[in-house]
């Protein structure tokens, strides 16, 4: 089946974003005629795919990169809008459990307990404080300290065997984490939306260029890589959720927006481990302090996965550095990206990133052993054999014009919309998946805004109950929501 020539709305790209929008708006109104393309062979393969993601559903409960430390206070800020967000997400998935669209939420989420773990006397006393910052927000309320060796290997036995008494470590414990297999739930999304009459998805089928009709809408250059058809489709509105290929495809529609934006391409590497005695002493996602220079995804972690059932250890990432800008993409991705309207930002990046540069030479260059020599800041006995290299996600870290510097590395999630709202694209890399949901609900409110004050208010408030409400200031909402969305999900914490 070829596409038709006209669509209401169009989404380029088959991940969790593409998908979670699509569902918001089938939901909103069933009469919209929709069109997914995605250029692999089927759906989910590149960053919302299982193995090329942590499954971290980012609540900033173990992530100390989002508490950072000013003039000797602990600013949680940041810490309780990625919880917000996450929370935001759990109650859309609740929502589609409640409705049927989708089930077996085990399937796609877990209760799995999230840590932040430190060495060295600097390090606890700063997540001492850390964690006496985040019991004041009603967010993190349960969260538990400790720098008790004891109850350090009840937590975490084997991150604690052969440690030396004298050792310096502290830790903290919040039993209301999740790991997620974004695959599987996007898979499940778009199944769901394939078998309605409106909704049509496409594999196979590679995106190529957006322009402006003139007329108010978008045409799409739209390649069916299988069967070597080409054809040019129309929406009325777009959204470009292709991961590292959203920047080239939002830049060739000529938006006054997409100017000056750039993209740096980061690739990763994890140390995983299916062995099942290893497996059993670590129930948990524990993160501790980024490498100097190092990019805030690259983040240590040595967490519990939990992948079509079966649970594995995964260490990681190690950085590193391709010029594509997808997994599956092309090595010219990065070249060819480059123009007069972003070449001073991307110079401006490299000038004033030598930390960066630096670090990502160091990880590349690594061997298996060296990278086994980090696990064992974790696992103090790791053996190579437990241990396999594999290959993670690509991501694209956004590049924007700076007046000072010429060009500013971010490393958030970003929505661009243009200025008549009607084509938005998500830029960017971590917290990614884990803000779906809030994420498109951001593209709704900036391309949809008449919308959802009308006819979707009341369908809106029903998918996220806690809409328009900032939950750090509503404590008995958070408890309420939570117990909503533990019952729908099966969590056990």
């Amino acid at each position: 089946m070829n596409p038709k020539p006209k669509y209401d709305v169009v989404l380029v790209g088959g991940g969790i974003m593409s998908a979670t929008l699509a569902t918001m708006l089938h939901e909103f109104d069933p009469t919209l005629e929709i069109a997914i393309f995605e250029r692999l062979e089927k759906v989910a393969k590149e960053s919302s795919s299982a193995w090329n993601n942590a499954g971290t559903g980012h609540s900033a409960f173990c992530e100390l990169n989002y508490t950072p430390e000013k003039d000797g206070k602990i600013d949680i800020k940041k810490a309780e809008y990625i919880a917000e967000q996450f929370e935001v997400s759990k109650q859309f998935w609740s929502y589609l459990i409640n409705k049927g669209i989708i089930d077996n939420p085990k399937e796609f989420i877990n209760s799995c307990p999230h840590m932040s773990f430190v060495f060295g006397e600097k390090d606890v006393n700063y997540l001492k404080k850390r964690h006496d910052a985040l019991l004041k927000s009603p967010l993190f309320q349960g969260m538990e300290f400790s720098d008790d060796h004891e109850k350090l290997t009840e937590w975490i036995p084997l991150m604690m065997q052969k440690r030396m008494a004298s050792d310096q470590l502290a830790a903290t414990k919040m039993d209301l984490g999740t790991d997620v297999d974004f695959g599987k739930l996007t898979v499940k999304l778009i199944e769901h939306l394939d078998k309605t009459e409106s909704v049509e998805v496409f594999t196979y089928h590679e995106v190529k260029d957006i322009d402006a009709d003139g007329k108010g809408s978008w045409n799409l250059k739209v390649n069916d890589r299988k069967n070597l058809h080409k054809q040019t489709v129309n929406a009325d509105f777009v959204f470009i959720g292709a991961g590292g290929y959203a920047l080239p495809l939002l830049d060739s529609s000529g938006i006054e927006e997409s100017k000056g934006y750039g993209g740096f391409p980061i690739s990763g590497q994890w140390l995983v481990s299916r062995n099942p005695e290893l497996v059993e002493k670590h129930q948990a996602k524990v993160y501790t302090q980024a490498t100097v220079g190092a990019p805030p995804m690259s983040v240590p972690h040595l967490d519990l996965r939990i992948i079509d059932g079966e649970k594995a250890l995964l260490f990681g990432p190690f950085a590193g550095f391709s010029t594509k800008f997808l997994r599956e993409g092309s090595y010219l991705d990065l070249p060819e990206s480059v123009n007069f309207k972003n070449i001073r930002s991307l110079f401006g990046v490299w000038w004033h990133n030598m930390p960066l540069t630096r670090y990502l030479i160091q990880q590349v260059t690594m061997n298996k052993s060296q990278r086994m020599s980090h696990l064992r800041d974790f696992v103090t006995d790791a053996q190579e054999k437990d241990w396999e290299l594999m290959q993670a996600g690509q991501r694209v870290q956004i590049i924007k014009k700076d007046r000072f510097e010429g060009g500013r590395l971010e490393f958030g999630t970003e929505v661009v919309v243009n200025k008549d709202k009607n084509i938005a694209s998500l830029l960017g890399a971590s917290p990614g998946a884990s803000t779906s949901a809030f994420a498109m609900i951001m593209v709704l409110e900036n391309c949809f805004a008449d919308k959802l004050k009308t006819d979707w208010k009341d369908k809106l408030v029903e998918m996220v109950p806690s809409y328009g409400k900032k939950l750090a200031e509503y404590p008995e909402l958070i408890n309420e929501i939570r117990d909503y969305s533990k019952e729908k999900l099966e969590l056990e914490y």
